[in-house]
């Protein structure tokens, strides 16, 4: 289908795609998360216990890290464009899948349809979005308040779907808005075929050989450490404000409280955005990583308000770090290899979701929300000394780069 506006050279059109990323930014997170709430409800129907159920989505979050791989490097060789119509396609139609799933082993493929579809957002949509952008602070932390903004409304919005509408109902809706976008998208953004030869291949800061690998290995360290501990929460949350508040509250009540624990992720990237424009990126990136250990070890011990306290901290700090991270990530790497190095970063985050899904299940068998966010803590722990070696790391690349042009001047 043809495009009605000029090629992606114009203002307009550079915002139409930028706007179009930041709404697919919201709807990866919300359909990733609509199971998360859905199960609660799905205990009843089924008469099944919630760490048997909360593992029909194991597969669908590690098809969410692995098929980034593919997603990124089809991205960078094809059309980035091409690839976000299939996301939008793809997700509505595993989604119907989802709503009309006969029984529980094809909603487990249905959910597992979505997570390869899902996928593609993260390393073909972070890439558009810096090459539109330019990378800069306060468009990037937008569109991260954009991904926190679904998967905040997921909770709330799904709960109130499966209210009204039955558990169905609460996957069918979101799949007629994902499939309507993608139609809009098509008809509105220009295809970027033609561009991928003209992609820099050079970083606006190189690294010593030397240093760039070890800085591989920790932001490997790092991707994996912040990935178990962003979904182990995101996706418990929940059913951690479902039993540990002290008293029994509706789904549509825990929904809410769940929404409003993200939305304090929402402020929080609103918050980093603007930071970065006056602290440098790691050194943003290195406080809000020690802040999620410190928000998720407090949660471990909390009931009552005070949880809800804990758990507003931990996801401020988990969405916060994703922003500044993302940031970090574009300064030292190449526009024309960006989409592999963001499907490496998502790759390795997201398929480390599988393994928080099981270990959620697992743990919470054996000692409840405590064992869960005790063992979380101590991941956390380890990402936030990982991301504190990254910025001492780069702190001293970027006092080089200034003395050498302080001698050239």
């Amino acid at each position: 289908m043809h495009s009605v506006v000029p090629p992606a050279s114009t203002d307009f059109d550079r915002r139409m795609s930028i706007a179009f990323l930041n709404w697919a930014h919201a709807l990866d997170h919300f359909v990733m998360l609509i199971f998360p709430t859905v199960v609660i409800g799905l205990e009843i129907v089924y008469a099944r216990p919630y760490s048997e159920l909360i593992v029909l989505a194991t597969a669908s979050f590690v098809a969410f890290g692995v098929c980034s791989l593919p997603a990124g490097w089809l991205a960078d060789h094809w059309s980035r464009r091409n690839m976000m119509a299939l996301f939008y396609f793809g997700c509505g139609a595993s989604l119907v899948g989802a709503a009309f799933a006969p029984n529980l082993a094809m909603l487990a493929l249905a959910l597992f349809v979505l997570g390869v579809f899902a996928a593609i957002y993260h390393p073909v949509g972070m890439a558009m979005l810096i090459e539109a952008s330019k990378a800069r602070g306060r468009t990037l932390a937008f569109n991260g308040v954009c991904g926190n903004l679904g998967a905040a409304l997921a909770a709330g919005i799904t709960a109130a779907l499966a209210s009204i509408l039955g558990w169905r109902g609460a996957f069918l809706v979101p799949a007629g808005l994902c499939i309507v976008t993608g139609a809009a998208y098509l008809w509105l953004v220009a295809d970027d075929g033609r561009h991928v030869a003209g992609r820099k291949s050079a970083p606006e800061v190189a690294l010593p050989r030397t240093l760039a690998i070890v800085m591989v290995v920790l932001f490997i360290i790092v991707a994996l450490a912040a990935g178990i501990t962003f979904n182990t929460m995101s996706v418990s949350l929940p059913k951690i404000v479902d039993e540990r508040l002290g008293k029994d509250v509706p789904l549509v009540m825990v929904g809410g409280l769940a929404t409003a624990v993200f939305m304090c992720g929402a402020l929080a990237q609103l918050a980093v955005g603007r930071l970065v424009e006056w602290i440098a990126p790691h050194v943003v990136f290195a406080i809000v990583a020690v802040l999620a250990f410190v928000g998720v070890l407090w949660a471990a011990y909390a009931t009552g308000v005070a949880l809800m306290l804990a758990l507003a901290l931990t996801m401020a700090a988990i969405y916060g770090q994703v922003t500044v991270n993302d940031m970090v990530i574009a300064r030292y790497t190449a526009d024309r290899w960006r989409g592999r190095i963001y499907a490496v970063r998502y790759f390795l985050i997201f398929v480390s979701s599988g393994a928080a899904v099981a270990a959620i299940a697992f743990l919470h068998s054996r000692g409840g929300f405590p064992l869960v966010l005790g063992a979380t803590a101590v991941i956390a722990l380890i990402f936030s000394v990982a991301t504190a070696a990254v910025a001492v790391l780069v702190s001293g690349v970027e006092r080089s780069r200034e003395h050498a042009a302080q001698a050239a001047e």
